[in-house]
């Protein structure tokens, strides 16, 4: 009996526990809602109170008071200018809102601020719209400031992100809107904003845009101005058309919307035509202009916004070294007269010729030296894509590394014929070792040695493809969104000898990895921004980097590339006061359909404390020739210059020699082997000729963007009125084979005389390419 009362004792007094619970809970509630009822407004009633006080004690300038620094400079290392962001004082012209053609002032308000009319400085819809926007991820919903807002802002406040520096906005606008008239906002408005090419406000944009006064503006010229202010240079037509005609129509329905036009009129409308931008005085000249549109792109990367560019005469320091810096430009560029060049490997050349060079520092990632071309508002064929030959074994030779396959590995160099298909890769001129280490074939540059080892991967071709973008081979860059494969995401075998286009400062950053025993850091220039006033807005600090590859795997493709540049027609480093320098190097060159002669002509290598791309060609995919008419090879002046530019930007600086590399499946470093042999070369009637395709990313004409806006022919494509490259299946001959190009063919190359090297000969003797009948590709 006892048992069963304490057993509904127990019952009861859990029931009587769960409803306090409950009614704990519910007191707790009630308290946070009350606690919170209470916060809420105290909240409200402190930021009024701070309104107050600030709107009190704010003062605002009368109309015409207000200076702006316009001036930015970009300097290098040592803090010497390299170029400077000046539009000049004569772009510039302040317009009387008489002057101003009411359909411009239309346009503005209808891209900026619809309730500009009616608003107190500040809109509280127009806020709320732009939080939405945000939220739903949509572009065109607008900004959240008033165009008085966005003047305070511009003119008087900054940019800065906090909240203080947002509630000074709010005040002064909204004082601002009481004390000026809405036209005198509007006009000061208009003669200070930024609608890119240099041109500050509507008087000198309608002269940049359309080579008319600002009073002869149509609504359809209007509606283009006003969608530009949003983000100048990415709403330019001659940058972004398709974005800038979309942000146009926005502009026109909004003007439709605010009772500026008539939807019949809008409908009516077309985009009118647009100039190209300008040429401005005091623009820099030669190569630092593309080192100055490189540092321009990744101010924009950093967000450090266009108008801080244009207004806070920001100080840009960036990674360039003045020695590498000269003596990459000095080694690269020909006389011109316009930058001065009395020493470039290519003077004397022929006139067709182009060439890029980029160094890279391994120990930061900073671009030390950079040359794109001599003109600086051109092409920068260091940022183009470009077929790479055998400058691209390096990275099979890392993906079999990293699968335990040692350098000591031994592969036959016969003729291989590739399963399923009728085509045979073959070497240069018949060229072999018999059998040899993949140390040995890659300093022989061996096609079918490395088609070999490629097919011994794991995943093959994908493996080339995978080491390449670890190291630092961008995945995407201007109309190729992906790179190293074709559109169906397939990877041929023809990556590993270069099939695919790679930019010059690419080639430079994976090559850094090597020299950074495996570890990878982006490239950059901007190391430093600071404004006038002192005020640091970015500041680089020190990267550790990212480990790609064990320090092993980098450091035996090293030792493998250690020979080269000496076994390249005598090519390797050597410091004035100090002796030889150790280096690692790989050549690669690509052929010209089936012409016999090549396209691109490539030296890659390295010490570790500098990493130096360099690529020769043409613009118009002309057959690459000295000025003795002899083919161009890698081992021919992209060595030279490789040499030249390497030589100059170390001289001085101690000699560092390369880590002892760790064993890899039981072998470190170079094995010995002995001397290779050589054999007759096959009869080129019975080669079997392959078919290349066409390069990724490039259109119908040849040509690829490298860039919003920027598009280059690429060398070897076919051209409007050139012929192109075509479907020539072309057959071997003494002294060249295949076929390449864009269009359908194999490629390989060789020379007419001498032995094999890594990659490179002239016409009837010094050593002859190391490279044959490749599928799709052209060799190296």
């Amino acid at each position: 009996m006892s048992d069963e009362r304490r057993t509904s004792s127990s019952r009861a007094g859990s029931g009587s526990d769960t409803g306090d619970s409950k009614r704990s809970r519910q007191r707790i509630i009630a308290w946070l809602v009350g606690a919170f009822g209470l916060i809420v407004p105290a909240v409200v009633l402190i930021g009024v109170i701070a309104f107050v006080i600030a709107y009190e004690t704010a003062t605002v300038p009368k109309p015409g008071d207000i200076k702006q620094n316009q001036i930015a400079t970009i300097v290098d290392s040592t803090g010497k200018t390299i170029a400077k962001i000046v539009p000049p004082e004569g772009n510039r012209t302040d317009v009387k809102i008489a002057d101003i053609p009411t359909s411009l002032q239309n346009a503005v308000i209808a891209a900026e601020d619809r309730e500009f009319r009616t608003n107190d400085g500040f809109s509280v819809r127009g806020l709320s719209r732009a939080v939405w926007g945000r939220v739903t991820n949509n572009d065109l919903a607008g900004g959240g400031s008033t165009i008085t807002q966005q003047y305070v802002k511009n003119a008087l406040v900054g940019d800065e992100h906090s909240y203080e520096r947002k509630l000074r906005e709010l005040v002064i606008a909204t004082k601002m809107s009481e004390q000026w008239s809405k036209d005198d906002i509007l006009e000061a408005y208009l003669n200070t904003i930024y609608f890119g090419r240099g041109a500050y406000g509507v008087a000198a944009a309608s002269q940049a845009y359309f080579r008319k006064p600002v009073q002869k503006l149509t609504p359809a010229e209007s509606a283009v101005l006003a969608a530009t202010i949003r983000s100048p240079s990415y709403y330019d037509p001659a940058v972004n058309e398709e974005a800038a005609v979309a942000r146009w129509h926005y502009v026109l329905n909004g003007m439709v919307a605010t009772g500026a036009l008539t939807s019949a009129e809008a409908q009516e409308m077309k985009y009118p035509k647009v100039y190209p931008a300008p040429a401005t005085g005091g623009e820099t000249v030669g190569p630092n202009g593309l080192i100055k549109r490189q540092v321009l792109a990744e101010l924009a990367e950093l967000n450090i916004s266009e108008q801080q560019v244009q207004t806070e005469g920001l100080k840009i320091t960036t990674s360039i070294d003045p020695q590498v810096q000269n003596a990459v430009v000095q080694a690269a560029c020909r006389k011109n007269d316009v930058y001065p060049c009395e020493n470039g490997v290519l003077n004397g050349e022929p006139k067709q010729l182009r060439d890029a060079v980029v160094s890279i520092n391994p120990k930061t990632g900073g671009v030390a030296g950079y040359y794109g071309g001599d003109d600086a508002q051109g092409w920068d064929y260091a940022q183009a894509g470009l077929q790479t030959g055998s400058s691209f074994k390096v990275f099979a030779l890392v993906a079999a590394l990293e699968q335990g396959i040692p350098l000591s590995k031994v592969y036959s160099s016969a003729p291989y014929s590739i399963p399923n298909t009728d085509i045979t890769v073959e070497n240069s001129d018949g060229e072999s070792c018999g059998s040899c280490n993949l140390a040995t074939a890659m300093k022989m540059s061996l096609n079918t040695v490395y088609y070999r080892l490629m097919m011994d991967l794991d995943n093959k071709a994908e493996d080339v493809a995978a080491a390449a973008h670890k190291a630092g081979v961008a995945e995407s860059f201007g109309s190729v969104e992906h790179t190293l494969q074709n559109d169906n995401g397939a990877v041929e075998g023809g990556v590993v000898l270069g099939q695919y286009p790679s930019r010059v400062i690419d080639m430079a950053s994976a090559y850094a990895t090597l020299a950074a025993s495996g570890i990878y850091r982006e490239p950059y220039f901007v190391q430093k921004v600071e404004t006038s006033s002192g005020e640091v807005l970015f500041d680089r600090q020190p990267n550790p980097g990212k480990r790609v590859f064990p320090a092993k795997v980098a450091d035996n493709v090293t030792a493998a590339l250690e020979p080269i540049a000496a076994y390249s027609n005598g090519n390797s480093l050597y410091d004035s006061s100090l002796g030889s320098r150790p280096s690692a190097a790989k050549t690669g060159t690509a052929q010209l359909g089936d012409t016999g002669q090549n396209k691109d002509a490539w030296m890659v290598g390295y010490t570790p404390q500098l990493a130096t791309a360099v690529w020769v060609g043409t613009d118009k995919g002309t057959a690459l020739t000295n000025y003795g008419g002899s083919s161009i090879y890698g081992s021919g002046l992209p060595a030279q210059i490789w040499k030249r530019a390497m030589d100059n930007a170390l001289d001085g600086d101690p000699i560092e020699q390369f880590p002892e590399p760790e064993a890899v499946g039981g072998q470190a470093g170079v094995p010995y082997e002995p001397p290779p042999t050589t054999y007759q070369p096959t009869n080129p009637s019975t080669r079997t000729r392959p078919q290349i395709p066409s390069i990724p990313g490039t259109g119908a004409d040849g040509n690829l963007t490298v860039a919003p806006g920027i598009t280059i022919p690429i060398p070897g494509a076919a051209q409007p009125g050139d012929g192109g490259t075509g479907n020539g299946n072309g057959g071997t001959g003494n002294g060249g084979t295949g076929n390449g190009g864009t269009g359908n063919g194999g490629t390989g190359d060789s020379g007419t005389g001498g032995t094999g090297d890594t990659g490179d000969t002239g016409t009837g003797g010094g050593t002859g390419d190391g490279e044959g009948v490749v599928p799709g590709v052209p060799g190296g």
